[in-house]
């Protein structure tokens, strides 16, 4: 059978319905699995009717109601929106409540097994602020509500897949973070990730923390005192690792397919080579055309994959937002489940 996944439509006056309804708009996406749209029918409807799509706006109450036909789109209806006022591209209370309802929807849902993995639109984190709820992004949500203490967000595009070390902290805080121990466990993750998406024997770079990867001490002693050792440490233990690489190759060798993972030691270090080969910019227009790379997070007893974008309120209701990273995210999701089923078998 194939996967149940659980899609969150995320901020409702963000692009999220409508790079969800293009998605679901494509007859492979039901070829390879089965899913259905945590949100509110209302703005998944005005969202295909925005789309000028003949697809069926399917409400239901639970998993067990939906149909998985391609042409319709079944919805776990959770009526979280005021239509009355409702407004695309605006930062509103009501849409940072509504997409954290739909992701505390799905992870209950994949929790109690009955969907197989989550896909999630992106969400607004004022709006999610200003709502009451207080956390970081997705990532934290997911962390608190699944129970999970050890976790890592990594990201994919193409070739390159990359771990963080530390992601949302001062940069002279990140530097302080880069632990054997946090450098052993991100490598852990990434390594299991990567045999999830068929990759049997992941060769992992592990980057530097310092120019030139500390130049043997000369411009940092990182490297030696945490990097290496953890290196050293997990080549005793079987897995395939090369470094500390120097941060300014390390993603150049993983795009030419070098590296199955990478792991950065700091946020900009694994985000900024990423997007810059995701994102696809119009010199002329100066805006955004596509942008390709997810996000993954690792560690949870369920599985999570989101674009790795955000809501685009300048572009959101008028019907040109790219579903290229939604439709990834399904795919990375879809292989994910097929892998964890197979493991259970």
């Amino acid at each position: 059978m194939k996967p149940i996944l659980a899609i969150t439509m995320g901020d409702p006056a963000g692009i999220g319905p409508e790079i969800t309804v293009r998605a679901l708009n494509r007859k492979e996406t039901y070829e390879k699995c089965r899913p259905i749209v945590c949100g509110d029918a209302a703005i998944m409807e005005q969202a295909t009717q925005l789309l000028g799509l003949d697809l069926t706006i399917h409400a239901v109450d639970s998993v067990a109601e939906a149909s998985f036909e391609y042409g319709t789109i079944d919805v776990l209806d959770m009526h979280c929106v005021d239509l009355d006022t409702f407004e695309f591209g605006k930062v509103q209370p009501q849409c940072g409540n509504a997409a954290f309802q739909y992701i505390r929807k799905a992870i209950d849902l994949a929790m109690a097994d009955e969907v197989d993995g989550t896909v999630t639109a992106p969400l607004n984190k004022e709006a999610l602020n200003l709502a009451g709820h207080h956390y970081d992004g997705h990532t934290e949500i997911y962390a608190t509500f699944t129970h999970t203490k050890k976790y890592a967000m990594m990201l994919a595009d193409e070739n390159i897949r990359v771990i963080h070390v530390s992601t949302h902290v001062p940069l002279r805080k990140a530097c302080d973070l880069v632990k054997k121990q946090r450098v052993i466990e991100c490598a852990e993750l990434i390594d299991d990730a990567c045999r999830q998406f068929g990759i049997e024997q992941p060769l992992i770079g592990i980057a530097g923390l310092n120019p030139h990867a500390s130049e043997n001490g000369m411009f940092g002693y990182e490297e030696a005192q945490e990097i290496i050792p953890a290196i050293e440490e997990l080549r005793q233990r079987g897995f395939h690792v090369d470094g500390p690489v120097p941060p300014d190759s390390v993603f150049a060798k993983a795009r030419c397919g070098k590296y199955d993972g990478v792991v950065a030691m700091y946020h900009d270090q694994g985000h900024i080579p990423l997007k810059v080969c995701a994102f696809q910019w119009d010199k002329a227009t100066g805006k955004m055309e596509s942008a390709s790379g997810v996000n993954i997070t690792l560690g949870l007893p369920i599985i999570r994959v989101s674009v790795d974008h955000g809501t685009a309120f300048d572009v959101a209701g008028k019907g040109i937002a790219n579903d290229s990273a939604m439709t990834l995210s399904i795919d990375y999701a879809t292989r994910m489940a097929i892998y964890r089923r197979a493991k259970m078998f």
